[in-house]
């Protein structure tokens, strides 16, 4: 599946959740992940993130989609995910 995921977290915890994430997905701007992943990358994704956030403050936004096909990705100004490098 396709996930597209989003966070809002206290500065104190931004450093961990990114370091994290680029684990299982590619970095596209600052808060913002997308990749390929399996529904069981999914679930470590939620466990670890759960272990790093306070979810009385901080905000987890996850699309999941069936494919990257469905998703039509338009970049104004400088894209800095460069995602094509990555070997």
């Amino acid at each position: 599946m396709f996930v597209i995921l989003a966070y809002d977290v206290n500065v104190e915890r931004v450093n961990k959740v990114k370091k994290f994430l680029r684990r299982y997905l590619n970095w596209i701007q600052n808060s913002l992940f997308e990749g390929e992943i399996s529904e069981a990358d999914l679930e470590e994704i939620k466990v670890g993130l759960k272990k790093i956030i306070n979810e009385s403050e901080d905000m987890i936004v996850i699309y999941k989609l069936r494919t990257d096909r469905v998703v039509k990705r338009e970049i104004m100004g400088l894209d800095k995910s460069k995602t094509d490098e990555i070997i």
